[in-house]
Protein backbone atom coordinates (compact mmCIF):
# COMPACT_ATOMS: atom_id res chain seq x y z
CA UNK A 1 0.00 0.00 0.00
CA UNK A 2 0.88 3.56 -0.91
CA UNK A 3 3.32 5.05 2.69
CA UNK A 4 1.28 8.46 2.19
CA UNK A 5 -2.10 6.74 2.54
CA UNK A 6 -1.05 4.16 5.03
CA UNK A 7 0.11 6.98 7.41
CA UNK A 8 -2.24 9.14 6.60
CA UNK A 9 -5.24 6.54 7.42
CA UNK A 10 -3.86 5.80 10.78
CA UNK A 11 -3.97 9.28 12.08
CA UNK A 12 -6.91 10.07 14.67
CA UNK A 13 -9.12 12.58 13.83
CA UNK A 14 -12.49 13.68 14.15
CA UNK A 15 -14.60 17.53 13.72
CA UNK A 16 -12.85 20.08 15.31
CA UNK A 17 -10.45 17.59 16.31
CA UNK A 18 -8.17 17.29 13.50
CA UNK A 19 -4.98 18.17 15.25
CA UNK A 20 -2.90 14.78 14.41
CA UNK A 21 -3.57 15.14 10.69
CA UNK A 22 -2.61 19.01 10.77
CA UNK A 23 0.85 17.97 13.12
CA UNK A 24 1.60 14.76 10.25
CA UNK A 25 0.93 16.77 7.59
CA UNK A 26 3.07 20.02 8.25
CA UNK A 27 6.07 17.58 9.19
CA UNK A 28 5.55 15.82 5.71
CA UNK A 29 5.43 19.25 3.64
CA UNK A 30 8.61 20.28 5.56
CA UNK A 31 10.57 17.18 4.87
CA UNK A 32 9.33 17.76 1.25
CA UNK A 33 9.86 21.33 0.70
CA UNK A 34 6.69 22.46 0.71
CA UNK A 35 5.19 25.43 1.78
CA UNK A 36 2.59 25.25 4.11
CA UNK A 37 -0.45 28.62 5.74
CA UNK A 38 -2.60 28.06 8.08
CA UNK A 39 -5.53 30.14 8.37
CA UNK A 40 -7.37 32.03 11.54
CA UNK A 41 -9.79 28.60 11.55
CA UNK A 42 -6.80 25.85 10.85
CA UNK A 43 -7.35 25.35 7.28
CA UNK A 44 -4.13 24.60 5.70
CA UNK A 45 -2.62 25.29 2.04
CA UNK A 46 0.40 23.62 0.21
CA UNK A 47 1.89 25.13 -2.55
CA UNK A 48 4.95 24.12 -4.28
CA UNK A 49 8.15 26.63 -4.56
CA UNK A 50 7.79 27.14 -7.93
CA UNK A 51 3.96 27.06 -9.15
CA UNK A 52 3.40 27.89 -12.74
CA UNK A 53 1.65 31.85 -13.08
CA UNK A 54 -1.84 32.49 -13.72
CA UNK A 55 -4.66 30.65 -12.96
CA UNK A 56 -4.45 27.37 -10.66
CA UNK A 57 -6.13 24.62 -9.72
CA UNK A 58 -6.68 24.05 -5.62
CA UNK A 59 -7.36 20.38 -5.02
CA UNK A 60 -9.83 20.26 -1.54
CA UNK A 61 -9.74 17.51 0.72
CA UNK A 62 -10.92 17.75 4.22
CA UNK A 63 -9.36 16.58 7.41
CA UNK A 64 -12.09 15.18 9.43
CA UNK A 65 -14.25 12.39 9.99
CA UNK A 66 -18.05 11.59 11.80
CA UNK A 67 -16.44 11.24 15.62
CA UNK A 68 -16.33 11.83 18.96
CA UNK A 69 -15.90 14.39 21.38
CA UNK A 70 -15.50 13.85 25.41
CA UNK A 71 -18.03 15.91 27.39
CA UNK A 72 -17.99 14.46 31.22
CA UNK A 73 -17.07 11.77 32.79
CA UNK A 74 -20.65 10.76 34.88
CA UNK A 75 -19.99 8.22 37.42
CA UNK A 76 -17.29 5.37 37.00
CA UNK A 77 -16.81 4.08 33.71
CA UNK A 78 -19.48 5.95 32.42
CA UNK A 79 -19.17 9.22 29.55
CA UNK A 80 -21.71 11.24 27.91
CA UNK A 81 -19.94 12.69 24.60
CA UNK A 82 -21.07 14.43 21.83
CA UNK A 83 -21.37 13.23 18.26
CA UNK A 84 -20.10 15.16 14.97
CA UNK A 85 -20.96 13.94 11.61
CA UNK A 86 -23.76 12.21 9.83
CA UNK A 87 -24.01 8.82 11.13
CA UNK A 88 -27.50 7.34 12.63
CA UNK A 89 -27.96 6.78 15.89
CA UNK A 90 -29.50 3.58 15.42
CA UNK A 91 -26.09 1.87 14.15
CA UNK A 92 -24.26 3.40 17.43
CA UNK A 93 -25.40 0.79 20.17
CA UNK A 94 -22.60 -1.63 21.51
CA UNK A 95 -19.90 -0.44 18.67
CA UNK A 96 -16.51 0.35 20.19
CA UNK A 97 -15.12 3.53 20.50
CA UNK A 98 -11.19 4.48 21.16
CA UNK A 99 -10.60 8.03 23.26
CA UNK A 100 -7.10 9.47 22.10
CA UNK A 101 -6.36 10.88 25.47
CA UNK A 102 -3.59 12.59 26.23
CA UNK A 103 -1.95 9.65 29.04
CA UNK A 104 -3.15 7.17 26.97
CA UNK A 105 -5.60 5.26 24.77
CA UNK A 106 -9.28 4.25 26.64
CA UNK A 107 -11.22 2.24 24.98
CA UNK A 108 -14.87 1.57 25.29
CA UNK A 109 -18.11 0.84 24.03
CA UNK A 110 -21.15 3.23 22.92
CA UNK A 111 -24.31 2.09 25.18
CA UNK A 112 -26.42 5.10 23.91
CA UNK A 113 -26.95 7.44 21.14
CA UNK A 114 -29.85 10.02 20.87
CA UNK A 115 -30.60 11.59 17.38
CA UNK A 116 -31.81 14.76 16.29
CA UNK A 117 -34.82 15.16 13.64
CA UNK A 118 -33.21 13.54 10.90
CA UNK A 119 -31.77 10.23 12.78
CA UNK A 120 -28.14 11.30 12.99
CA UNK A 121 -26.56 10.92 16.26
CA UNK A 122 -25.89 13.67 18.26
CA UNK A 123 -24.86 12.63 21.85
CA UNK A 124 -23.42 9.22 23.27
CA UNK A 125 -22.94 7.33 26.49
CA UNK A 126 -20.15 5.63 26.59
CA UNK A 127 -18.82 3.52 28.68
CA UNK A 128 -15.11 3.56 29.24
CA UNK A 129 -12.47 1.17 30.95
CA UNK A 130 -10.54 4.80 32.21
CA UNK A 131 -10.86 8.07 32.57
CA UNK A 132 -11.65 10.77 29.61
CA UNK A 133 -10.82 13.92 29.62
CA UNK A 134 -13.03 16.76 28.21
CA UNK A 135 -12.34 17.54 24.96
CA UNK A 136 -11.02 14.31 23.50
CA UNK A 137 -11.34 13.35 20.53
CA UNK A 138 -12.75 9.85 19.93
CA UNK A 139 -13.44 7.31 16.63
CA UNK A 140 -14.82 3.80 16.02
CA UNK A 141 -12.41 1.67 17.25
CA UNK A 142 -11.71 -0.63 13.97
CA UNK A 143 -9.47 -1.85 11.99
CA UNK A 144 -6.67 -0.44 10.64
CA UNK A 145 -5.12 -0.49 6.79
CA UNK A 146 -5.82 -4.03 6.44
CA UNK A 147 -5.70 -4.62 2.78
CA UNK A 148 -8.07 -7.76 1.08
CA UNK A 149 -8.35 -8.69 -2.99
CA UNK A 150 -7.71 -5.54 -4.33
CA UNK A 151 -9.30 -3.20 -0.91
CA UNK A 152 -8.81 -1.42 2.20
CA UNK A 153 -10.23 -1.34 5.15
CA UNK A 154 -9.79 1.32 7.79
CA UNK A 155 -11.48 2.82 10.86
CA UNK A 156 -11.69 5.82 8.39
CA UNK A 157 -10.89 6.56 4.71
CA UNK A 158 -13.89 9.91 4.17
CA UNK A 159 -11.33 11.91 3.89
CA UNK A 160 -8.10 11.27 4.75
CA UNK A 161 -7.61 9.23 1.36
CA UNK A 162 -8.50 12.50 -0.18
CA UNK A 163 -6.02 14.35 1.67
CA UNK A 164 -3.19 11.54 0.80
CA UNK A 165 -4.19 11.81 -2.52
CA UNK A 166 -3.86 15.55 -3.03
CA UNK A 167 -0.57 15.00 -1.25
CA UNK A 168 0.70 12.27 -3.53
CA UNK A 169 -0.37 14.19 -6.47
CA UNK A 170 2.19 17.36 -5.31
CA UNK A 171 5.01 14.44 -4.25
CA UNK A 172 4.95 13.45 -8.31
CA UNK A 173 5.22 16.92 -9.17
CA UNK A 174 8.43 17.85 -7.26
CA UNK A 175 10.24 19.03 -9.93
CA UNK A 176 7.67 20.43 -12.28
CA UNK A 177 5.87 24.31 -12.34
CA UNK A 178 2.34 22.71 -10.81
CA UNK A 179 -0.68 24.88 -11.74
CA UNK A 180 -2.21 23.60 -8.49
CA UNK A 181 -2.15 23.44 -4.59
CA UNK A 182 -3.74 21.63 -1.79
CA UNK A 183 -6.41 23.09 0.75
CA UNK A 184 -7.12 20.89 3.69
CA UNK A 185 -10.05 21.85 5.56
CA UNK A 186 -11.42 21.16 9.33
CA UNK A 187 -14.72 20.30 10.05
CA UNK A 188 -16.46 18.90 6.71
CA UNK A 189 -18.59 16.40 8.08
CA UNK A 190 -20.65 18.74 10.22
CA UNK A 191 -21.83 21.47 7.42
CA UNK A 192 -17.97 21.99 5.66
CA UNK A 193 -17.37 24.89 8.39
CA UNK A 194 -13.44 25.08 7.54
CA UNK A 195 -14.45 25.67 3.56
CA UNK A 196 -17.00 28.20 4.52
CA UNK A 197 -14.41 29.89 6.68
CA UNK A 198 -11.74 29.77 3.84
CA UNK A 199 -14.27 30.59 1.36
CA UNK A 200 -15.08 33.54 3.11
CA UNK A 201 -12.50 35.45 4.64
CA UNK A 202 -10.49 34.58 1.39
CA UNK A 203 -6.78 34.43 2.71
CA UNK A 204 -5.69 31.36 1.12
CA UNK A 205 -8.02 30.73 -1.82
CA UNK A 206 -8.70 33.79 -5.09
CA UNK A 207 -11.38 34.28 -6.96
CA UNK A 208 -9.49 33.20 -9.89
CA UNK A 209 -8.88 29.49 -8.90
CA UNK A 210 -10.81 26.73 -9.92
CA UNK A 211 -11.32 24.77 -6.70
CA UNK A 212 -11.79 20.72 -7.08
CA UNK A 213 -13.06 18.72 -4.59
CA UNK A 214 -11.67 15.60 -3.62
CA UNK A 215 -13.66 13.09 -2.10
CA UNK A 216 -14.64 9.20 -0.90
CA UNK A 217 -18.39 9.24 -1.66
CA UNK A 218 -20.78 6.24 -0.82
CA UNK A 219 -20.22 4.06 -4.04
CA UNK A 220 -23.60 3.71 -6.41
CA UNK A 221 -24.62 1.49 -8.95
CA UNK A 222 -23.43 4.07 -11.45
CA UNK A 223 -20.16 4.38 -9.92
CA UNK A 224 -19.08 0.98 -8.92
CA UNK A 225 -15.75 0.24 -7.05
CA UNK A 226 -12.91 -1.16 -9.15
CA UNK A 227 -13.67 1.04 -12.32
CA UNK A 228 -11.41 4.00 -11.39
CA UNK A 229 -11.77 7.82 -10.40
CA UNK A 230 -15.27 8.93 -10.80
CA UNK A 231 -15.43 12.79 -12.39
CA UNK A 232 -18.46 13.96 -10.15
CA UNK A 233 -21.08 16.35 -12.18
CA UNK A 234 -22.69 16.70 -9.11
CA UNK A 235 -23.65 15.57 -5.62
CA UNK A 236 -26.54 15.39 -3.71
CA UNK A 237 -27.29 19.04 -3.19
CA UNK A 238 -26.34 20.40 -6.46
CA UNK A 239 -24.26 20.55 -9.88
CA UNK A 240 -20.38 21.38 -10.87
CA UNK A 241 -18.80 23.67 -13.06
CA UNK A 242 -19.93 22.32 -17.08
CA UNK A 243 -16.14 23.98 -18.33
CA UNK A 244 -14.48 22.51 -15.42
CA UNK A 245 -15.80 18.99 -15.61
CA UNK A 246 -15.38 19.19 -19.11
CA UNK A 247 -11.77 20.05 -18.76
CA UNK A 248 -11.41 17.12 -16.23
CA UNK A 249 -13.20 14.83 -18.48
CA UNK A 250 -11.24 15.72 -21.48
CA UNK A 251 -7.94 14.89 -18.93
CA UNK A 252 -9.00 11.83 -18.08
CA UNK A 253 -9.84 10.30 -21.21
CA UNK A 254 -6.05 11.69 -22.68
CA UNK A 255 -4.69 9.77 -19.58
CA UNK A 256 -6.64 6.32 -20.07
CA UNK A 257 -5.16 6.40 -23.72
CA UNK A 258 -1.72 6.34 -22.54
CA UNK A 259 -1.65 5.25 -18.89
CA UNK A 260 -1.48 1.78 -18.86
CA UNK A 261 -3.97 0.65 -15.29
CA UNK A 262 -6.01 3.98 -15.83
CA UNK A 263 -9.50 3.85 -15.99
CA UNK A 264 -12.01 6.69 -14.94
CA UNK A 265 -16.06 6.51 -14.69
CA UNK A 266 -18.27 10.09 -14.99
CA UNK A 267 -21.41 10.49 -12.40
CA UNK A 268 -23.56 12.30 -10.12
CA UNK A 269 -23.01 11.11 -6.87
CA UNK A 270 -26.27 11.88 -4.78
CA UNK A 271 -25.08 10.07 -1.39
CA UNK A 272 -23.79 13.43 0.06
CA UNK A 273 -22.94 16.67 -0.19
CA UNK A 274 -19.49 17.83 -0.74
CA UNK A 275 -17.09 20.50 -0.46
CA UNK A 276 -17.57 22.04 -4.49
CA UNK A 277 -21.18 23.32 -3.95
CA UNK A 278 -20.02 25.08 -0.87
CA UNK A 279 -17.68 26.92 -2.62
CA UNK A 280 -20.36 27.38 -5.81
CA UNK A 281 -22.61 29.02 -3.39
CA UNK A 282 -20.19 31.24 -2.28
CA UNK A 283 -19.05 32.43 -5.93
CA UNK A 284 -16.06 30.31 -6.63
CA UNK A 285 -15.92 27.87 -9.98
CA UNK A 286 -15.41 24.48 -8.20
CA UNK A 287 -15.77 20.84 -9.94
CA UNK A 288 -15.07 17.10 -8.13
CA UNK A 289 -13.45 14.02 -8.26
CA UNK A 290 -13.86 11.25 -5.79
CA UNK A 291 -13.74 7.30 -5.24
CA UNK A 292 -16.15 4.99 -4.26
CA UNK A 293 -16.62 4.65 -0.91
CA UNK A 294 -17.94 0.86 0.78
CA UNK A 295 -19.63 1.71 4.43
CA UNK A 296 -19.77 4.89 3.87
CA UNK A 297 -19.40 7.18 7.26
CA UNK A 298 -18.81 3.51 8.98
CA UNK A 299 -22.90 2.69 7.97
CA UNK A 300 -22.93 -1.15 7.27
CA UNK A 301 -26.14 -0.40 4.43
CA UNK A 302 -29.33 -2.19 4.96
CA UNK A 303 -27.70 -3.08 8.80
CA UNK A 304 -27.98 -1.22 12.02
CA UNK A 305 -24.24 -1.67 12.62
CA UNK A 306 -20.54 0.18 12.22
CA UNK A 307 -17.89 -1.57 10.06
CA UNK A 308 -14.71 -0.35 8.69
CA UNK A 309 -14.56 1.67 5.45
CA UNK A 310 -13.31 -0.06 2.40
CA UNK A 311 -12.07 1.53 -1.27
CA UNK A 312 -10.55 0.33 -3.95
CA UNK A 313 -6.74 0.89 -3.99
CA UNK A 314 -7.01 0.60 -7.75
CA UNK A 315 -9.27 3.08 -7.59
CA UNK A 316 -7.16 5.19 -5.41
CA UNK A 317 -4.13 5.06 -7.69
CA UNK A 318 -6.44 6.24 -10.83
CA UNK A 319 -7.48 8.91 -8.54
CA UNK A 320 -3.65 10.24 -7.79
CA UNK A 321 -2.95 9.48 -11.81
CA UNK A 322 -5.53 12.15 -12.16
CA UNK A 323 -4.43 14.95 -10.22
CA UNK A 324 -1.67 14.56 -11.19
CA UNK A 325 -2.35 15.27 -15.07
CA UNK A 326 -4.86 18.11 -14.09
CA UNK A 327 -2.13 19.67 -12.11
CA UNK A 328 0.67 19.97 -14.83
CA UNK A 329 -2.49 22.07 -16.90
CA UNK A 330 -3.80 25.32 -16.05
CA UNK A 331 -7.60 25.72 -15.40
CA UNK A 332 -9.59 26.48 -19.12
CA UNK A 333 -13.50 26.75 -17.84
CA UNK A 334 -14.48 28.86 -21.10
CA UNK A 335 -15.54 25.50 -22.77
CA UNK A 336 -13.72 26.64 -25.88
CA UNK A 337 -12.18 23.83 -27.20
CA UNK A 338 -15.97 22.24 -27.48
CA UNK A 339 -17.24 25.08 -28.96
CA UNK A 340 -14.72 25.01 -31.52
CA UNK A 341 -16.05 21.35 -32.29
CA UNK A 342 -19.22 22.49 -32.24
CA UNK A 343 -18.86 25.63 -34.90
CA UNK A 344 -17.04 22.99 -36.94
CA UNK A 345 -19.76 20.75 -37.13
CA UNK A 346 -22.30 23.57 -37.46
CA UNK A 347 -20.17 24.53 -40.75
CA UNK A 348 -20.36 21.50 -42.25
CA UNK A 349 -24.10 20.47 -41.88
CA UNK A 350 -25.96 23.78 -41.86
CA UNK A 351 -26.96 23.21 -45.37
CA UNK A 352 -29.18 20.59 -44.59
CA UNK A 353 -31.19 23.10 -42.34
Amino acid sequence: MNAILRSVCALPTAPFKEEAVIAWVRTFCQQQGMHVRLDDCGNLLITRPRPAKGPRWVFVAHMDHPGLEAVKMAGKGRLLARFHGSVFASHLPRAPVFFFAKDGPVRGRITYATADIRGYATEATVYVAGVVPPGTPGMFDLEVGRQEAGLLYNRAIDDLGGVAAALQAMVNLADARVHAAVLLTRAEEVGFIGAIAAARDGKLIRRTDALLSIECSARQQVAEQGKGVVVRVGDKTSIFDSGLTYQITQIAQALATKLKGFAFQRALMPGGTCEATAFDVYGYRAAAVCIPLGNYHNMVPDEKKIAAEYIHLGDWQCLVDLLTAIASQAPSPDLGALKSQLEKRFAQLRKYL
